[in-house]
C-alpha cells in the first residue's frame, strides 16, 4: 500500500465517527477502495432494518475516501444524492465508489452499496470541494 493510501486509512480509522459506527476499510489499492459495515442492532430503525441515515453515511464515507485518494486534499461534501433500493436487516455491508469527474477544485463521485446476498441497497452520487491549503 503506498504512503498516501496509508495516511488515508489511519485517518479515516482513527475518526471517533468512523469507528463508532464500525465502518471497516476492506481495501484501499491503486485502483479500488471498499468499506465494510457488520449490522449491528443500534443501526436498525424502527421497521427492524438499517436506518437511512446509515446508507447516507456510508455512501458519503465511500466518495469521501475515493476524492481524498484522488486530490490528496482536504474536501467537503457539497452535494449528495441517494437511491434507496432495497432494505437490509442483518450480514454486512460493502460499498465502493468511482471518480466521475474531477476538476481542479469540484469532483464528482458515485457510489453504490450492495448487501452480503450482493443485492443493490442503494447508489448515491456526491460532490466536493477540494479545500484550499493552507
Amino acid at each position: 500500500m503506498s504512503g498516501s493510501s496509508q495516511t488515508l486509512r489511519q485517518r479515516f480509522e482513527t475518526s471517533p465517527f468512523f469507528s463508532h459506527l464500525g465502518f471497516e476499510i476492506l481495501d484501499a489499492g491503486k485502483d479500488v477502495i471498499l468499506l465494510k459495515l457488520p449490522i449491528k442492532k443500534y443501526l436498525l430503525n424502527t421497521n427492524q432494518t438499517v436506518h437511512g441515515g446509515v446508507y447516507a453515511t456510508m455512501l458519503d464515507n465511500i466518495m469521501s475516501l475515493a476524492v481524498r485518494k484522488a486530490v490528496e486534499k482536504d474536501i467537503v461534501t457539497v452535494n449528495m444524492n441517494i437511491n434507496f433500493l432495497a432494505p437490509v436487516k442483518e450480514g454486512d455491508i460493502v460499498a465502493s465508489a468511482k471518480i466521475l469527474h474531477q476538476g481542479y477544485r469540484i469532483v464528482t463521485c458515485e457510489s453504490e452499496m450492495y448487501s452480503h446476498e450482493d443485492v443493490l441497497l442503494a447508489k448515491g452520487t456526491g460532490t466536493f470541494k477540494v479545500k484550499k491549503s493552507t
